[in-house]
């Protein structure tokens, strides 16, 4: 995307206005129209990895419940976006959609080339963005493919339109990362929740026998999404990385945290509601992220829904 577009992109984000080719539409997400496959920007095999808005203007979602996976990422001031990627399932629209940071392009490098849908980025940030092994398809680069819903302000009003990028869903196979899902292995310890804050946003996962699910709550309130369900993970993750200060900032100076995704530590998996203490690792960035039990065993994770979040190590 060059320098004009960023900045055309930026200006039209700021103006709240519609973005060509994009009807507007509710505050709920919704989106009345039907693409043809025809219409789709590309056929690709890929997963789709969508940059979600996590301030409180910004839910509920819209989604959220059909991604593979959802990461947890902290960014500038302690608050937290999600990246929601796609294979299995795409939802007629995906939102708030949000800008991408540093941290997104190492966690998206163990995906094959995914498709990215993202708001915008920081001028000195799109050079890499460019350069990196995946497709970026901000509105600048797609703008038919994303529209404004007009019950929220700009910029929590913007959503995806999945199917304007891909035509069909890639499938299992687009998700390299590394988990294995399978029966629960012996161990972890019976656990009723699990809590992960940063300086201003708060994650809850609360085990639900009759649903079998982690029922997920933001900020102390239970997560759903715009038609009204639960936000619920098979599986959590909450993996202790380090998180390091990086050259990026927002207009008020707070600089932007940098996830480390590659390396080895510690982490928590959640399922069937227990607690195992395993180790991750991933040696290289194009590596999917492996996790093992004391016993140097494979973790398996539940099948459905797996949430990552990612939480300071020190």
């Amino acid at each position: 995307m060059t320098g004009l577009m960023a900045a055309a992109l930026a200006a039209a984000l700021a103006a709240g206005c519609t973005l060509s080719g994009g009807p507007r539409d509710d505050s709920r997400g919704k989106d009345t129209s039907t693409p043809s496959e025809s219409e789709s920007r590309a056929k690709t095999s890929s997963a789709l990895a969508v940059k979600i808005d996590n301030s409180p203007s910004a839910r509920p979602h819209t989604g959220l419940n059909q991604a593979d996976i959802v990461y947890v990422e902290q960014v500038e001031g302690g608050l937290s976006r999600l990246m929601a990627v796609y294979a299995q399932k795409l939802p007629k629209a995906v939102g708030p959609v949000r800008s991408a940071r540093e941290t997104d392009l190492e966690l998206l490098r163990q995906f094959d080339r995914p498709v990215l849908a993202f708001s915008g980025a920081q001028r000195k940030l799109l050079p890499l963005i460019d350069a990196a092994p995946l497709t970026a398809e901000p509105p600048g680069e797609a703008a038919d493919a994303y529209f404004r819903g007009t019950g929220r302000p700009a910029p929590h009003n913007l959503y995806l339109r999945p199917h304007r990028l891909m035509s069909a869903p890639p499938g299992s196979p687009a998700l390299t990362t590394g988990f294995r899902f399978g029966p629960a292995p012996a161990g972890g310890k019976a656990t009723a929740s699990q809590t992960v804050s940063y300086s201003a946003a708060r994650y809850s996962f609360t085990w639900s026998e009759s649903r079998h699910r982690w029922l997920v709550a933001m900020d102390g309130t239970a997560a759903r999404t715009t038609d009204g369900e639960r936000v619920m993970a098979g599986t959590v993750v909450v993996q202790y990385v380090k998180m390091r200060r990086s050259g990026y900032h927002d207009s008020l100076g707070h600089h932007t945290p940098y996830t480390e995704t590659v390396g080895a530590g510690k982490a928590r998996v959640l399922r069937d509601g227990r607690a195992y203490d395993v180790k991750w690792k991933r040696p290289k960035a194009k590596d999917g992220t492996t996790f093992t039990t004391r016993d140097g065993k494979r973790m398996t994770f539940q099948h459905g829904q797996v949430w990552v979040v990612f939480a300071n190590a020190s």
